[in-house]
């Protein structure tokens, strides 16, 4: 029986795009290999994406071929330095479990933060066995814009760069989920590429044709915001203002939490607003509810360079809803959702005077039919192609 060594650092229950992304791909590459003997063993955490959504889950589940391994994090509140601490406890407990089991057939690792990848190329190369990366962000370049200290960068950037260039150098095979990655990677050429975007999941597309709603006489226009809130989404810089200049015919709903949640919260303090409702995040069933209760559906990221790479998986999930979209992004996800999204509206990332004036001629505006879309960004479609990739390299 040939062996797989699965790594990501977030897997079902937690709610985020690497779980959301990586429990059915998991899924699918175990169905596939069964025929020609492969086990998967998944090395992921106990779920720990936000500290105001807790779920139990198993240390060790057995699915067939398809083992998951989950490993228990020290408490963290999503800072730099909590999230250090934990991919070290995240690590050193995947290496032990990993050595205990023995040598693989081929390490497969998703990672977003760049120490996913970095671990798959440790343990790789130990095996000298092959690596296929699965690259969600290019985390080097979030860096340089993250980091506000010219000491720190110093410091900090050239390792990240060697770190980078080793695991991108030993690479096999890398997968992107952006084109707008793949000038990025001109400089490890040694590798075979794919595109497999984020796709999307089977439990919108079941809902895309249910969330009609009438919309009262006189309540307020509604846009939903729903996912992670940090530095890397720019919420505190755009919505509170916005939500000042409409006033109370306008309504935010902010679903979700992240380590920027405490300035957005401190600039609707500061402002005075009861037009921006804040609450946890939920469960992906009570999230197809709240969709449906919106007028506009929303997606922003912060005016980072680093970012006009990027395409937001979120972007695939709020395309299942007959409701307009209105992205503050720049780059590709923009050039992505002119082009493949019909109904959605784009503006340069942090321009509040762009979000305001969009959501005022927005009543009365058609959404087109995305039927076209849905059926090409089928997540089950898209886990299906990489399985069979991440197998050939088997």
């Amino acid at each position: 029986m040939k062996r797989i060594v699965y790594l990501t650092f977030y897997f079902e229950p937690d709610l985020c795009a690497g779980s959301f992304r990586n429990t059915p791909l998991a899924g699918t590459l175990a169905r596939l290999g069964a025929n020609q003997g492969v086990q998967v063993d998944v090395y992921t955490t106990m779920p720990n994406r936000y500290r105001s959504w807790q779920q139990d889950a198993p240390a060790c589940e057995e699915r067939g071929n398809l083992t998951i391994h989950r490993i228990p994090l020290p408490a963290h509140q999503s800072g730099m330095v909590d999230q250090m601490r934990a991919f070290w406890a995240y690590e050193r407990a995947a290496r032990r479990l990993v050595g205990r089991a023995g040598k693989p057939d081929l390490v497969f690792a998703s990672s977003s933060r760049l120490f996913t990848a970095w671990l798959g190329y440790r343990l790789a190369r130990k095996w000298g066995v092959p690596l296929y990366l699965d690259i969600r962000d290019i985390f080097v370049e979030t860096m340089e814009d993250v980091l506000s200290s010219g000491f720190i960068k110093s410091l900090v950037l050239p390792v990240l760069r060697r770190i980078e260039a080793k695991t991108f150098g030993y690479a096999t095979h890398i997968n992107v989920v952006s084109e707008g990655f793949q000038s990025y990677f001109e400089k490890y050429p040694d590798a075979t590429y794919t595109v497999f975007p984020n796709g999307i999941d089977p439990d919108f597309l079941d809902h895309s044709a249910q969330l009609d709603r009438t919309k009262e006489t006189g309540s307020p226009l509604v846009t939903v915001y729903a996912g992670n809130i940090g530095q890397g989404q720019g919420l505190h810089r755009i919505i509170p203002e916005t939500a000042h200049r409409l006033g109370n015919g306008y309504e935010f709903w902010i679903i979700g939490d992240g380590g920027a949640r405490a300035l957005l919260e401190a600039e609707v303090h500061r402002l005075n607003l009861s037009n921006v409702i804040i609450r946890d995040p939920v469960d992906r069933s009570q999230l197809v509810s709240i969709y449906r209760d919106a007028d506009v559906l929303f997606l922003h990221l912060n005016d980072f360079a680093a970012f006009r790479r990027v395409l937001p998986s979120k972007i695939f999930e709020l395309a299942t809803v007959d409701r307009p979209i209105l992205a503050g992004v720049s780059g590709y996800a923009a050039e992505f959702l002119r082009r493949e999204v019909p109904g959605s509206m784009v503006f340069e990332p942090c321009d509040a005077d762009a979000l305001t004036d969009l959501l005022r001629k927005i009543p009365g505006t058609p959404v087109p039919n995305r039927s076209g879309f849905l059926q090409q960004y089928s997540r089950s479609r898209i886990d299906n192609d990489m399985a069979q990739s991440i197998l050939r390299v088997l």
